[in-house]
This record gives C-alpha cells, structure tokens and sequence, in this order.
C-alpha cells in the first residue's frame, strides 16, 4: 500500500524582533506558546513554537526571529501562504479583531471557501478559513475562546519552480489526493483532519528570496522513528538526497529540497512538546538540549528577553 502523511506537522518562518513576533500569535492570534528554546543549528537565534493548547502535530506554527536581517522575497521556491483554520462561523469574530488592531485584510473565494487573508507584523502572508474539521483549540487567551480559536492548520499555498514534479511528489510519494482544479490552483488533501489541504499553484513565479517574513520550510507528519525512516527509505529511492536523521528534541526530522526548490521536513509525532516541561508550564522557560546547556548564561544574554501579553494597543508595520 502506498505511503499517506496525515499532512502538515509543522511551519517554520523567519521573522523580526521576537517580541513582536509573540505579540502577534499570541497576543493576536491567540495561539499557545508552547516552546521557547533555540534554533539547534544556531544556538544564538530562539525557536519559538506556537500551537495550540496541548500543542498537537498539525497546529504548531514556528518561527526564527531574525532582529536586524533584511526583508526576503515572495517567489518560486517558497510556501506563499500559510493558512490557519477557525471554527465555522467564527470569520465574522476575527474580522473585527483585525480591524481592531488595524490590521489590513481582504478576502478571496478559493475552491467554494471564503478566506481573510493577511500578513503577521513581518510580511509573512496568511490566511483564516472555515474548517468542520479538526478538534476545538481549548486554549483560552484574553476575549478569544475555544468557539472562535484558531483551530491549527488549514493548509498551505505552495509556489514551485517545477509544479508538475512537485505535483507528482505531493501524490506519488506524499499520499496526497488532488481533489480538484480551478484557476491558477491544483488542490491536493491528506489523510488527517487538520493541516491537511495544500494548494499548489500551476504557474512559475520569478524565484524567491530567503529573509524575514518567509516560510523557512514546511514539515510533514510522519507516525513515529520506524515510519520516518520508511519515509527516509521511499525518498531516497526516488532520487531525492534526504538528510540524516536529526533529534530535534520535541521530535526527529528529516530533510529534503523537492525538485521545486522548496524545502521539505518529516517530522515525527512523538514525543511532543510536555516531556521536559509540565503542559500547564509549556513555553514559560527558556528550554535548551542537553548539548547547550552548558552554554545557558551565554545564551541568555545573547538572545533578547520578550514576554507573552495581553495586547492592547494598535499593531503597525513599518
């Protein structure tokens, strides 16, 4: 039987000051900070997760916050939007809360659903959509309750150098099913019942840029070790170079750029993110692997301190 993934584990992004960062999907968005720690390949630079409550496979956004670095480029090569999916009947209540805090958005039909769409502070591009599916985010931050929370992942909008092999990835290997076509978008669906639509659209854009405000890479759900390294097995049978397994902690991850040019990531479910912090404290410490911890004070002074608010004042951009 042909491979599936259930669909998306995780996002990763770039972006700018990490107090801002946090004032946005916590304090606007209202997902959970569930880890704070640092980028195992760069010890200087955090990694912050954010999820929802328990934080589950398929609802975890990630970021690298990047203070001073330039703005990157939308283009081939890149995840183009990431979206994030609300119970149904829940649209109305985040379009105030964006006009509250003067943030921009339009909305857009795509496949018979209606999407908000908007950027984060840095220029990473989003968007909210109904979705049935999906458990209820029990996380409860400030007017933002579970009836109207972000639920975890809608999907994502990919934009290839290569769309055809890209498409062919996303079935052959991925298990993904296209479902349907309309305009420039091909439309594929997991097996999961959250982060598992993905968009693909059919025309090459010019290619994009690396840099705050982009996704990094996109990470797919693998079940456990034993079906990562089926997965690592299967890949590396279809010619793409997969990398060694990496313990990331909070799971193992392999990585491979597709022949689009974007960078794919199969991360494990377990074992998550409460088995070196109680759930009820998750994301209040700065966690580091064992191989950095005897680094913690350099560490400290190095990245910049921020704390998760209440927001109340106006968000701008730059």
């Amino acid at each position: 039987m042909p491979k599936k993934t259930k669909g998306i584990h995780h996002i990763t992004a770039i972006v700018g000051h990490p107090q801002e960062n946090v004032d946005f999907y916590a304090g606007v968005l209202a997902l959970r900070l569930v880890k704070k720690t640092v980028n195992f390949d760069d010890p200087g630079t955090y990694h912050l997760y954010f999820g929802d409550e328990g934080g589950q496979p398929g609802t975890i956004m990630t970021f690298f916050p990047w203070p001073n670095a330039q703005r990157g480029k939308i283009g081939a090569g890149q995840v183009g939007v990431t979206a994030f999916a609300v119970p149904q009947g829940a649209l109305g209540f985040w379009e105030k809360r964006l006009k509250a805090f003067k943030i921009a958005f339009s909305k857009a039909e795509r496949f018979g659903e209606v999407y908000v769409q908007f950027e984060d502070r840095h220029g990473l591009p989003l968007e909210l959509v109904e979705r049935e599916e999906g458990a209820i985010n029990t996380w409860q931050f400030g007017d933002v309750t579970p009836e109207v929370a972000i639920k975890g992942f809608a999907g994502a909008t990919l934009l290839s150098k290569q769309p055809e092999q890209t498409a062919e990835l996303l079935e052959r290997e991925m298990g993904l099913e296209k479902v349907a076509e309309e305009g420039e978008m091909i439309r594929f669906r997991a097996t999961g019942e959250i982060g598992n639509i993905i968009d693909l659209r059919k025309s090459v854009l010019p290619g994009g840029q690396i840099g705050v405000g982009m996704v990094h890479h996109i990470a797919w759900r693998a079940e456990d070790n034993k079906d990562q390294l089926d997965w690592k097995k299967l890949l590396e049978h279809s010619g793409y170079r997969v990398t060694p397994v990496r313990d990331r902690n909070y799971f193992n991850a392999i990585y491979f750029k597709e022949y689009g040019g974007i960078l794919f990531e199969i991360a494990t479910d377990p074992p998550g993110f409460a088995h070196d912090e109680s759930l009820e404290t998750m994301g209040e410490k700065l966690m580091l692997p064992a191989q950095y911890e005897p680094d913690r004070e350099k560490i400290e002074q190095i990245v910049l301190p921020f704390k998760v608010r209440q927001v109340d004042f106006i968000i701008r951009k730059d």
